[in-house]
């Protein structure tokens, strides 16, 4: 079955991983796009989701791509006009926001898809396989990049609920949660926040684990030059780096496991499973860390940051 999509925020992600990924998998053609100030050539263009439902009532599904912030009303409108929701990361703005989307699927009996694009990279499902059974002595993340690279001018990062540095924070801990045998917590944090912001630029933090790893994240925006995406994991049989976002996996040191980027078209290709099964997937662990970091974290004030 092709499924008829929406996209919901043509903005620099719609344009560069989902627009492309859409037109390579052949579950799904894109019909139709909502966006306040920007279109995609030879695609109806709404300026509003309202608009584009009432338009084209063919339309069975919704790829949500919009900030945080604003992503729980246009999430609630398409599943309450009866279409599936597929949800960019992180899935909103707040915890009790995405629990009242899972509400309204299920009661609507439509899929909802909460998406961690970096849990898709090539190497993370040989990490989380080769790790299982294993005991854990070290898990160290270092999760460092440019703002200004990434995300060149979009000021919604620096408002509340835009998460700043847990923007691409959250991709590590989405991997982290993924490839551990076991569940951790937040013991403590420290975020650091621009004297003119309102979220952090850099945060580190310290993990609790049952099974008594020590387990902590730095994460950085004022990184020049290649991002660096690492994840390396000690064990007491050997070591295991992802790198490159977990594109790449090497074990003491011999390169093991590498793919091409897959991050997109595995979420589409998901996607279109649970549409076929008719079920949900939310998995909130990576946000959940998020907002205990929020909660716990020492805050710490730093240099002003401008563009």
């Amino acid at each position: 079955m092709t499924h008829k999509l929406a996209i919901v925020g043509v903005g620099k992600i719609a344009r560069d991983q989902h627009i492309p990924a859409i037109a390579a998998n052949p579950n799904f053609e894109l019909t139709a796009t909502a966006s306040r100030n920007a279109e995609v050539g030879g695609v109806p263009a709404w300026r509003d989701l309202a608009s584009l439902l009432d338009a084209k009532p063919e339309i069975n599904c919704v790829s949500l791509c919009t900030p945080p912030q604003v992503r729980y009303s246009d999430a609630r409108l398409a599943l309450e006009a009866g279409r599936h929701v597929m949800l960019e990361k992180p899935p909103g703005a707040t915890l009790s926001e995405v629990h009242d989307l899972v509400r309204i699927a299920k009661e609507r009996e439509l899929t909802l898809f909460a998406t961690w694009h970096s849990r898709h990279a090539a190497a993370v499902a040989h990490a989380r396989n080769w790790l299982r059974g294993k005991k854990i002595l070290r898990l160290a993340i270092s999760w460092k990049e440019d703002v200004r690279q990434w995300h060149p001018g979009q000021e919604w990062i620096w408002e509340a609920g835009g998460l700043g540095i847990f923007d691409p924070g959250i991709n590590a801990l989405s991997v982290m949660t993924e490839i551990l045998p076991q569940s951790v917590h937040l013991k403590q944090a420290e975020l650091f926040f621009p004297s003119n912001r309102q979220t952090p630029i850099a945060a580190q933090l310290e993990f609790h684990d049952p099974c008594e790893a020590e387990i902590s994240a730095e994460l950085d925006w004022r990184e020049q030059g290649p991002p660096a995406w690492n994840i390396e994991v000690e064990t007491t049989v050997g070591t295991a780096k992802l790198s490159e976002g977990g594109a790449k996996m090497e074990i003491d040191g011999t390169e093991t496991a590498v793919g091409h980027d897959a991050e997109y078209p595995g979420l589409y290709a998901r996607f279109a499973d649970l549409l076929d099964s008719g079920e949900s997937d939310v998995d909130l662990k990576p946000m959940l860390h998020v907002s205990d970091a929020f909660t716990l974290g020492k805050r710490v004030t730093v240099e002003p940051f401008d563009w």
